[in-house]
C-alpha cells in the first residue's frame, strides 16, 4: 500500500491527528501549529486513506486505515511515547490502532465519538449534497454551493465539504474525496468498535457539550468497558465540530493531557 500523506512539524513528544469524514489534515492546521510550538510536540498531521492528498482505494475499513496509520508510525519511526488523537470516523480509527497495539501508545484522545455502533443516516443529506454537484459542468464553487444547498441547509457545513473541491490543472473541477468509495462504505464507517482486550494506558475522550456523538450511556458504560483508564471531558456550548467552535478549549486539553 502506498504512504499516507502526512504533514510533520515541531519537535518534542510525538502526537498524530487523524481527522472526521469528508475531513482533510488542513482542518487541524491551526491547532497542529500551535502544538508545535506552543506546546512543543512533534505534530503529525495525517489525511486518512479515500481523503485529502492520501491515496484512493475501493476499500474503507477501520482495519485497514489502522494498519494505514501503523505503516506510518513505521516509516516516521515513531517511538512508544507516541499520543494518538482522532475526531469522529478519525477517532474510531485511533481506538482500533490502540486496541490491537497497545505498545505503540503512550495515550489515546478521541474527540466527540464513541465506540459504540453510529447510525449514519444523518450522512443521507450530506451524500446526497455532494452527489448534487455535477462536477462536470460546474464553472465555480459558488456553482457547487449552490447544488449543494438543496440538500444542506447548514452553511458551515457546506463550507467544511467544499473544503475538498479542487481545479485540475485543466480548469475542470474534482473531489479530493473517493465519493464513490465513501457512499459505498457508511455503514463500515458506522460499525462498532470491540475488542477482546480493553487498552489500558490513559485515554481522553472529549465531547461537545452541544452534541449527541457521546452520551451519557457511553460515558458510564460504553468507554470504560474499552478504556477504563479513561476520562470523559465535555467543551461546553460545542457541537460536533468542537475543534472549530472551541479551539482554545480544546487546545487546552489536548496539551494539558500529553503533557501529563
Amino acid at each position: 500500500m502506498p504512504l499516507l500523506h502526512y504533514l510533520d512539524q515541531g519537535q518534542g513528544r510525538p502526537l498524530v491527528i487523524l481527522h472526521g469524514l469528508f475531513g482533510t489534515l488542513d482542518n487541524w492546521q491551526t491547532l497542529a501549529r500551535r502544538w508545535a510550538t506552543e506546546a512543543e510536540l512533534r505534530v503529525v498531521s495525517v489525511d486518512l486513506r479515500n481523503h485529502g492528498r492520501s491515496f484512493q482505494s475501493p476499500e474503507h475499513s477501520y482495519a485497514l486505515m489502522a494498519q494505514d496509520v501503523l505503516a506510518l508510525f513505521d516509516h516516521l519511526q515513531l517511538g512508544p511515547d507516541t499520543t494518538l488523537m482522532g475526531h469522529s470516523m478519525g477517532g474510531k480509527v485511533a481506538m482500533r490502532l490502540a486496541l490491537d497495539h497497545p505498545e505503540r501508545l503512550a495515550r489515546l484522545i478521541v474527540l466527540d465519538i464513541a465506540p459504540r455502533f453510529s447510525d449514519m443516516a444523518h450522512q443521507t443529506d450530506i451524500l446526497a449534497g455532494l452527489h448534487a454537484v455535477d462536477l462536470a459542468h460546474i464553472s465555480s464553487r459558488q456553482e457547487a454551493d449552490a447544488a449543494m444547498a438543496q440538500h444542506i441547509p447548514q452553511v458551515g457545513v457546506r463550507q467544511f465539504l467544499l473544503k475538498n473541491l479542487y481545479r485540475r490543472e485543466d480548469n475542470s473541477f474534482a473531489w479530493r474525496i473517493n465519493l464513490k468509495t465513501l457512499a459505498a462504505s457508511m455503514a463500515a464507517v458506522g460499525e462498532e468498535t470491540s475488542a477482546a482486550q480493553p487498552f489500558l494506558k490513559p485515554a481522553l475522550f472529549v465531547r461537545g457539550g452541544k452534541s449527541n456523538y457521546i452520551t451519557a450511556e457511553d460515558k458510564l458504560y460504553g468507554i470504560p468497558a474499552l478504556f477504563p483508564n479513561s476520562q470523559v471531558e465535555t467543551v461546553v456550548d460545542a457541537g460536533h465540530w468542537l475543534h472549530a467552535e472551541k479551539p482554545e478549549e480544546v487546545f487546552q486539553l489536548v496539551r494539558a493531557f500529553v503533557q501529563q
